[in-house]
């Protein structure tokens, strides 16, 4: 699989890495033993990123990836973690002590001494602009305890103040064929800087595999079921933000785009990856089919017809309602 510069960090990724919130079981149930097959078919896929958080089934997605990497010494996989949702979100709890707790646990539960890269889990706005914050992260560097760090963002504006930091390796920004505000500005100012960009929900929930109908139900512990309406995070975390059945809709226009051979779940990690600035895609999965089909993408060609045909899409169907607010 293709790999790709991952920023500042200076390490190779794969454009399609793995996403691990499912690993947790927060949505849906991955026993160890699937986990652990999911991870293995990633890597005889060519991933090469694996991307989790220590607050995924608070630490068990983190412990999964522990395992792995203990069972098979040797291999070249860059673990991203993501520290911060463990606590209350305020501003505050963003100090250097709390820092070196979070990690601490995170490196424990992955078994490492150094994390190759931590990045701070959409914290509050005001976060991304504190010095204090990336001084703290700086000495988490200087001690050896952090290889790099980086940030994951729910908005642009986020993203960009973020990428101001020198010390800032990566950032963490939803971008899909349905969120594309992040190719405006985002992108080209990663770029400018040597920001590494992880693309994440990329297929806005599910609704980009084309596998859902009004008909489909979620279950109770499902984000798709009670984050709906953003009660729990922030709504654009799931669909995107975007109507449910709106996307069904907008979903039907990018079947008609997908190219012979490949799913529209490929189709969409595809578009993304063929994106300029971005570094690498992690979508999750839930069993081995999903996570090698998911690496497959990698090999889908994407033809200027069908980027116009994303961005008509999302012009018809989204700006308006999303373009504003992410």
């Amino acid at each position: 699989m293709e790999q790709r510069i991952l920023g500042k960090t200076g390490r190779n990724v794969s454009i399609v890495g793995l996403g691990t919130w499912q690993l947790g079981a927060d949505w849906g149930n991955v026993d160890p033993a699937q986990a652990q097959a999911i991870l293995a078919a990633s890597v005889e896929a060519g991933v090469t990123l694996f991307d989790t958080a220590d607050v995924y089934g608070d630490g068990k997605s983190e412990q999964a990836i522990g395992k792995f990497l203990a069972d098979n010494p040797g291999l070249d996989i860059t673990v991203a973690t993501k520290m911060g949702r463990r606590m209350d979100q305020v501003p505050g709890n963003y100090t250097l002590a709390n820092f070196r707790q979070w990690v601490d646990r995170s490196r424990k539960n992955l078994g490492t001494d150094t994390l190759d890269l931590v990045q701070l889990h959409c914290p509050p706005t005001p976060v991304y602009s504190n010095a204090e914050v990336y001084d703290a992260l700086d000495t988490l560097v200087s001690e050896g305890a952090i290889r790099n760090y980086g940030v994951s963002v729910e908005r642009a504006d986020e993203a960009l103040e973020a990428i101001r930091h020198g010390g800032t390796a990566s950032v963490q920004i939803i971008l899909n064929a349905f969120r594309l505000k992040p190719l405006d500005e985002v992108l080209p100012a990663a770029k400018a800087a040597n920001v590494g960009i992880i693309a994440r929900v990329p297929l806005a929930s599910g609704l980009l595999s084309g596998k859902y109908s009004k008909e489909t139900t979620f279950a109770d512990n499902d984000h798709r079921n009670y984050n709906r309406n953003g009660d729990k995070f922030d709504v654009g975390e799931t669909f995107s933000g975007v109507d449910y059945e709106l996307g069904l809709k907008a979903v039907a226009e990018f079947e008609q785009l997908v190219p012979a051979g490949a799913s529209t779940a490929q189709a969409a990690i595809a578009w993304i990856a063929a994106q300029d600035g971005v570094t690498t895609v992690i979508p999750g999965a839930r069993n081995v089919e999903q996570a090698t089909a998911n690496a497959a993408a990698a090999s889908v060609a994407v033809t200027d017809e069908f980027d116009a045909g994303v961005r008509w899409i999302y012009d018809h169907y989204f700006r308006e309602a999303i373009h504003p607010r992410w």
